[in-house]
């Protein structure tokens, strides 16, 4: 792992666990539009992928009723979900190490930056990292594969310097279509079956087997 000089971590799933707050927020929205889910494992689905997608495949919106649904998402994540969070046990030592080994670390994440950016200064890992490059508030970059492109051009990465981690599909299939490697985690919250698929570079079990891999 020596040859990556620069990581770029997804947020969700990878460095926290926003379990309580997506959920939560997503019955929120559900129940603004009249529809009751009382089973937050049941939404568990919408951490990571863009909501807006996921609220149209997922309960057949149209888009303008997906829109109106990620408003009343907003409305309780911006006040209470965002904090509703946790870091993964580890992730503080890992991004320590990576610091000291001189790379240079960058958050990717589909989730609107002002968020991402209010969580990384909250929990305190902000300072690990060069840059959060996150979605914004209108839909724009929420797609992995256009979050990518523009933070590898606006960073000016070497792809082949370049590793991406995350927790879901969508971070693999960014990553390959930037022509970057990838590393699949496995403690967050895509199936394994899903990872696989997508054939990454490296999958990684625990956060421990991720540390190792970086200590060598």
């Amino acid at each position: 792992m020596q040859q990556y000089q620069h990581i770029l971590f997804d947020l969700d799933g990878t460095l926290t666990d926003p379990r309580e707050g997506i959920t939560r927020s997503v019955q929120f929205a559900l129940a603004r539009l009249g529809i009751e889910e009382p089973d937050l494992t049941a939404l568990e689905h919408f951490i990571g992928p863009p909501l807006l997608q996921c609220f149209m495949h997922s309960y057949d919106f149209d888009e303008a009723t997906a829109w109106q649904a990620v408003q009343h998402y907003r409305e309780r994540f911006a006040e209470v979900g965002l904090y509703e969070n946790r870091l993964f046990d580890g992730v503080p030592e890992l991004l320590q190490l990576l610091g000291e080994q001189g790379r240079g670390l960058y958050i990717a994440t589909s989730k609107p930056r002002v968020f991402a950016e209010k969580i990384a200064e909250h929990f305190g890992f902000a300072g690990h990292f060069r840059l959060i490059y996150g979605s914004e508030l209108d839909g724009t970059r929420t797609d992995k594969v256009e979050l990518l492109a523009h933070l590898l051009e606006q960073e000016r990465l070497p792809r082949a310097a370049t590793l991406m981690i995350g927790d879901r599909k969508h971070d693999l299939i960014g990553a390959r279509r930037n022509g970057l490697d990838a590393a699949a985690v496995g403690y967050g919250f895509g199936s394994a079956e899903e990872l696989q698929a997508e054939a990454p570079t490296y999958h990684f079990h625990t956060l421990g087997q991720l540390r190792q891999a970086f200590q060598g």
